[in-house]
């Protein structure tokens, strides 16, 4: 019986940069709304970018924090390491990808912030404390500080900004540690607000050298308890999310024109989450600090206002 020739593999049909960037879209608006809310403040080629950015961030860590987190092994996470590799080679393997690809292709976004949030991810597969906070700001720069150097590059740097004839031939700062300091910022806001969630599944991302600067205990910690050792250490870690945010707004002016007000909308709206919790008494175990929408459009114009003085 004559045997016809096996037909060659198929290779798998991705969508339309314009479909992937909708995915992408849609992915932001979900889990992420007062960023998202920021994006929208940006021209179409770079929000769309910002998208893509944050798509592939998010997916990143469902790899450890979503559904089948359960799943995932440092194998797994290799082979994510690989498809990275893929992506900055020009080769989606994904339909998120296609949109990553073609972002890649207008803005010089550099590989390794993106390796450096991968091996965050790692460190989520075998800890879950922290004993100093040198050690907690290591994993916080990898899965947070990274996202302001990826974004960094698709905001742009305001060339402009030294026009002193002193300062012609010297290169046009690009504010790097103030992009980190702002994604650690938000990534503390992310700490304190998911405290709940967190002794839920078993990890304290407060360090422990800070718990027993207050005398507050792991026990107390997974019982929620809420006193004055909790409020005070409460307010010291707020105090340094504080400091952080400080930080990174002194980076803002150098970034291009049109990226100013978004940046500043989203570092001011982050900051609230912070005021929510004080406003709650600290109880972030049994309660969900979020900002209700009104206040977030009330936010715009002041940001606006910080965008075109500061």
């Amino acid at each position: 019986m004559l045997q016809l020739p096996k037909s060659p593999p198929r290779m798998k049909t991705l969508v339309s940069v314009d479909e992937s960037y909708q995915l992408c879209r849609h992915l932001t608006q979900k889990y992420a709304k007062t960023f998202y809310l920021g994006t929208l403040l940006m021209n179409q080629v770079k929000r769309r970018a910002i998208w893509a950015i944050y798509a592939w961030c998010r997916r990143t860590d469902e790899l450890v924090d979503g559904p089948a987190s359960a799943l995932t092994t440092p194998e797994t996470l290799d082979l994510w390491e690989q498809q990275l590799e893929s992506i900055f080679a020009g080769n989606p393997c994904e339909n998120f990808d296609v949109a990553l690809v073609d972002a890649l292709q207008s803005y010089p976004i550099d590989i390794q912030p993106f390796r450096d949030m991968i091996a965050g991810q790692r460190m989520d597969l075998y800890r879950s404390r922290y004993e100093t906070f040198e050690e907690l700001y290591l994993y916080c720069y990898r899965v947070a500080g990274t996202v302001g150097l990826m974004s960094t590059a698709v905001m742009g740097i305001d060339n402009t900004v030294n026009t002193a004839p002193w300062h012609q031939n010297k290169q046009p700062y690009i504010p790097t540690e103030e992009a980190i300091a702002l994604g650690i910022a938000m990534q503390l806001n992310n700490i304190l607000r998911d405290v709940g969630e967190d002794a839920r599944r078993g990890r304290i991302y407060i360090p422990l050298e800070d718990l027993a600067k207050f005398n507050y205990t792991e026990q107390d910690f997974f019982k929620g308890v809420v006193d004055d050792r909790w409020r005070s250490l409460m307010r010291f870690q707020i105090e340094r999310a504080h400091q952080f945010y400080t930080k990174a707004e002194k980076g803002i002016t150098y970034l291009a024109p049109d990226a100013r007000w978004p940046v500043w909308t989203a570092s001011m709206l982050y900051g609230k989450i912070l005021d929510v919790i004080e406003r709650n008494d600290y109880d972030v175990f049994s309660q969900r600090a979020y900002v209700p929408q009104w206040q977030k459009l009330r936010t715009l114009p002041f940001a606006w206002m910080r965008s075109q003085v500061l």
